[in-house]
């Protein structure tokens, strides 16, 4: 429940509403458009109340409607435009002080809405990383009105400063989280050895798994010219590797990419060496009967599939480029030039050979995540910036 804003003899507020819209007009599906849902129950936890605008028939939608709330929803982005006193109106009625987007396009919105109703704060989370400068005049205008401006990792703090039109003490850094409970081992092994089975990993063989949208940028092209590299030496231990993520427009690849990889995993005489697992919605247990976790991003703007291995107890080797530089180190993995297909094949030839050293990188990956990057954490800075602005 909310508590209201109450009004003390000497004019001043008492407690305050602790209520928050996000905003998220996207009709894709990636992790901006997992987070409002992602974080929700959470928010409910510490105390606020969460409502969601959404497009109709969005994936976006459908998430929110999982996480227990019913969000509201505008046909198109231009709809919400035309729709801004009705939006106006709901959040009046509701007592919703604060506006949280996720995508930059939705920030004219946002603007719009605070500029009508300066009582409104707003926030906004740039969850990819911008790549040119933003200050002209519609920029100006549309991020002057911005409370805070959350980037979800250093790299993406130092482009923030660089790009967007606001001083850098309304530009901080603010590390995603996860619930770290859903990575817990879970399966016995009779249940492990089947799941193994489903993805195609011989029986006594190191499971080496890339898990992630397919497509460019992505990394899956290095990944399987290390394969290459990996299957011309010498390893007495087996391995096998799989790559894990949507294998059509409609699951979120990129089609003509998964063509590339599976032509060139046949001409290259690896088919029984990886497997191509499509979509999977069960990443954590995915991830529990996995040895060592790849991900090759060139420029990732935070690297969220690396603490959920982390979380998973699975040693990452990630690439030393982008955000993922601020999460991987040698206590937790390895770090490997996005481009040196070499290098990728070397950190894994270590990994494959050595259990032990499996075991101790992703037990302290495990210990970095619980410290550093819980759901808790992540939603507790969030609701103390959403009650400084109050």
């Amino acid at each position: 429940m909310s508590i209201k804003a109450e009004i003390n003899k000497d004019g001043s507020h008492g407690s305050v509403s602790r209520k928050a819209m996000h905003v998220c007009l996207s009709s894709g599906w990636g992790g901006l458009e997992m987070y409002p849902a992602r974080i929700i129950p959470e928010l409910e936890r510490q105390g606020w109340e969460a409502h969601g605008l959404a497009l109709e028939g969005s994936l976006v939608a459908d998430s929110l409607r999982r996480a227990g709330i019913e969000p509201l929803t505008v046909a198109s982005r231009p709809r919400a435009l035309l729709s801004v006193k009705s939006i106006l109106d709901y959040l009046k009625a509701h007592d919703i002080r604060v506006v949280h987007c996720h995508k930059s396009s939705d920030l004219r919105l946002g603007a719009l809405l605070v500029s009508l109703n300066p009582q409104l704060q707003l926030f906004f989370t740039d969850h990819m990383g911008v790549t040119r400068p933003k200050r002209d005049i519609y920029h100006r205008w549309a991020y002057g009105r911005v409370t805070r401006l959350f980037s979800i990792s250093e790299t993406t703090r130092q482009r923030n400063m660089a790009a967007f039109p606001l001083p850098p003490e309304r530009i901080e850094r603010l590390y995603l989280g996860i619930d770290v409970t859903p990575y817990d081992a879970s399966l016995d092994a009779t249940a492990r050895e089947a799941l193994r089975r489903e993805l195609g990993i011989p029986e006594g063989a190191v499971a080496i798994g890339l898990p992630g949208r397919i497509t460019p940028g992505k990394g899956q092209r290095v990944f399987i010219e290390s394969l290459e590299r990996l299957a011309e030496m010498s390893t007495e231990q087996r391995w096998h590797a799989i790559v894990i993520g949507g294998l059509t427009a409609e699951q979120g690849g990129h089609e003509d990419l998964v063509t590339e990889l599976r032509q060139r995993v046949v001409e290259a005489g690896l088919g029984d060496l990886v497997t191509f697992t499509g979509f999977r919605d069960d990443l954590p247990r995915c991830l529990e009967v996995l040895d060592i976790v790849c991900v090759p991003s060139r420029n990732e703007a935070f690297g969220l599939t690396v603490i959920e291995a982390m979380a998973a107890s699975r040693p990452v080797i990630g690439a030393d480029s982008g955000a993922i530089a601020e999460l991987v180190d040698d206590t937790f993995g390895r770090r490997v030039d996005p481009e040196d297909a070499g290098g990728w094949a070397q950190a894994m030839q270590e990994l494959i050979q050595d259990a032990d050293l499996r075991r101790q990188l992703g037990e302290a990956g495990r210990e970095r995540v619980q410290r550093d990057f819980t759901q808790q954490r992540h939603v507790a800075r969030l609701v103390e910036a959403y009650t400084e602005s109050l």
